[in-house]
């Protein structure tokens, strides 16, 4: 049971529909490469809803042990220029030039303690960067099996004059099923570009958005071309 919202996209009905979009193909075309990229990408959805709880648990376990570490740091800084500040007051310099030696060690002291700070700081978000690259590659690689797909049905193959050698293309599907296997290509690149816009919703690193926002280009772009072939198949088609 899940709760509709406006706000953002929930994992549990992209899931939903990846499975129906599944068994809609699974009846209909039990014994094609579609059905096992369908099955993938259900479980690959599965695994990037379970990866986003995971990354939040594991960043913010990360996130904490970075704050003790800077606060470790900033301690251990303050502790260090005290000293240093107490020593120079017990044996303090003559005139102004005497000065500056400690003036430069307290500035690369500050220098390194910033440094540290930042990337400590960077730590929760560059785990949780690594996560969600890992799944948008196996995205992306799956949207161009989906392509793969449905490169070899052509429309072309219905004309009465076409001279191609049969067996490199699926002359054994009718009409009607180049259409049903060009459509479940369409939806399964809808379902792979929702399932990177799932990892949009856990991160706001640049990477990452970067990284969806080309996904759910290059899916779109790819429906784009089925939809020109099922245009092509309905013009060539023959009317029953």
């Amino acid at each position: 049971m899940w709760v509709r919202t406006l706000e953002k996209l929930e994992p549990v009905p992209v899931i939903d529909t990846a499975r129906r979009l599944r068994d809609r193909i699974g009846a209909r075309f039990p014994d094609r490469g579609i059905h096992l990229v369908a099955q993938e990408l259900v479980a690959l959805t599965e695994q990037v809803a379970d990866t986003s709880a995971g990354t939040r648990r594991r960043s913010r376990l990360v996130q904490a042990g970075s704050r003790v570490l800077i606060a470790l740091v900033v301690l251990v800084a303050l502790v260090a220029f005290g000293f240093a500040v107490e020593a120079a007051g017990t044996e303090a310099p003559d005139n102004g030039l005497d000065w500056l030696p400690l003036i430069e060690s307290a500035v690369n002291d500050i220098v390194f303690v910033a440094v540290a700070v930042v990337v400590l700081h960077s730590v929760p978000q560059r785990v949780q960067r690594s996560d969600l690259l890992a799944k948008l590659h196996r995205l992306r690689s799956l949207a161009h099996i989906i392509d793969m797909h449905q490169l070899t049905k052509e429309p072309e193959i219905l004309r009465d004059a076409f001279a191609g050698e049969s067996e490199h293309n699926d002359v054994d599907l009718t009409p009607e099923q180049i259409e049903y296997y060009l459509e479940y290509c369409t939806e399964l690149l809808s379902i792979v570009g929702k399932a990177a816009a799932l990892c949009a919703e856990e991160s706001q690193d640049d990477i990452v958005l970067n990284t969806v926002s080309t996904i759910e280009s290059l899916t779109l772009g790819m429906a784009r071309k089925v939809w020109q072939k099922i245009l092509v198949l309905n013009e060539v088609s023959p009317t029953p």
